[in-house]
């Protein structure tokens, strides 16, 4: 979606990766489809967010924006040109970032604090004196001065996320990936978590990729949201176009499916009555349904849905979806 005539700081362009799954060791090999032709913009200091439910391709899509997987179709742009794969001598190295959703197991537990905060300056051959500087800033601004002797089993799951976090900020980077960075901590911890990684940006400005099953997290986080279904983005909105009235099933069915108490909350942004929660599970990456992915799911099919993929409707100059009905929405 175009907003505006600036050109974009990270862009994907119809990426697709698929992975090769053999049932048993002599068993045929099959095609999974993660990611099957997504695109969207995220332009400097912006909060993108992503959501869907698991196993729908976020985290691919995360990896496929650092470069930690390479995509089988099309491309992911920064300043236009291709990401390379994440290596010391890619020359986005230091520009991407990611925070992933286990703290405990992205962190060393042989490495000190400091160490581990300071691994990406190593990656790059920054010199000793100055890693330790910088990790310590980077520990500091995270609101962790001092802890750079210890190591991460002296932490709490929240305090290991804040050493995360300063090891993605130690490179100043222009683009963090947050891949679920708050589902495994308790409720209390996920908003200090939440309140630090936005005062992260307002400091440091960021972009940040958002990834998250939780529309009311994301809805706290991020401006815009896209709404992603097995493997393919569904809706794109601003956060207030999408909570005031979805346009396709799918994203409603997630409005639904929200707690009280986040209904609530929401509510209070403008969504009105919400349908009903969805029934049955979501098909196979194997096998995905043919016509519009959603209709084995979706109360409003009809027999278009089974024969054509659906293509993106534009609704509004910042709003699109990819529903046969999505103006009845």
């Amino acid at each position: 979606m175009n907003r505006g005539d600036a050109p974009p700081l990270l862009e994907a362009r119809d990426v697709r990766r698929a992975f090769a799954v053999r049932r048993g060791i002599f068993g045929p090999t099959r095609s999974l489809l993660a990611v099957d032709g997504v695109s969207f913009t995220l332009g400097p200091g912006e909060s993108l967010g992503l959501v869907g439910e698991s196993g729908c391709g976020k985290s691919t899509l995360g990896r496929l924006v650092c470069g930690l997987l390479r995509p089988d179709g099309g491309q992911v742009l920064m300043d236009g040109l291709p990401v390379p794969p994440a290596d010391a001598g890619s020359r986005c190295a230091g520009r991407i970032q990611m925070v992933f959703q286990d703290p405990a197991s992205s962190l060393d537990p042989r490495l000190t604090v400091r160490a581990s905060v300071a691994e990406p300056l190593a990656a790059r051959g920054v010199p000793r004196a100055r890693r330790r500087a910088e990790a310590d800033d980077a520990l500091r601004a995270v609101g962790l001065d001092g802890a750079g002797e210890r190591y991460p089993h002296a932490f709490s799951g929240g305090q290991r996320q804040r050493i995360a976090l300063a090891r993605a900020l130690v490179t100043r980077p222009d683009v963090i990936v947050c891949d679920e960075p708050v589902s495994a901590l308790d409720a209390s911890v996920q908003a200090q978590i939440l309140n630090l990684l936005r005062e992260v940006q307002e400091r440091f400005r960021p972009a940040y990729l958002f990834i998250s099953h939780d529309l009311a997290v994301v809805g706290f986080m991020c401006r815009r949201i896209l709404v992603m279904y097995l493997g393919q983005i569904v809706e794109e909105a601003s956060a207030e176009r999408l909570f005031a009235g979805a346009a396709h099933p799918y994203s409603q069915a997630l409005l639904a499916a929200m707690p009280a108490g986040e209904q609530a909350w929401a509510h209070g942004r403008g969504l009105d009555a919400p349908p009903p929660p969805l029934r049955g599970e979501p098909p196979s990456p194997l096998a995905p349904p043919a016509g519009c992915r959603f209709h084995p799911r979706c109360p409003r099919a009809r027999d278009i849905c089974r024969r054509e993929a659906p293509p993106w409707k534009e609704l509004a100059p910042d709003w699109r979806a990819r529903c046969h009905f999505a103006e009845s929405g």
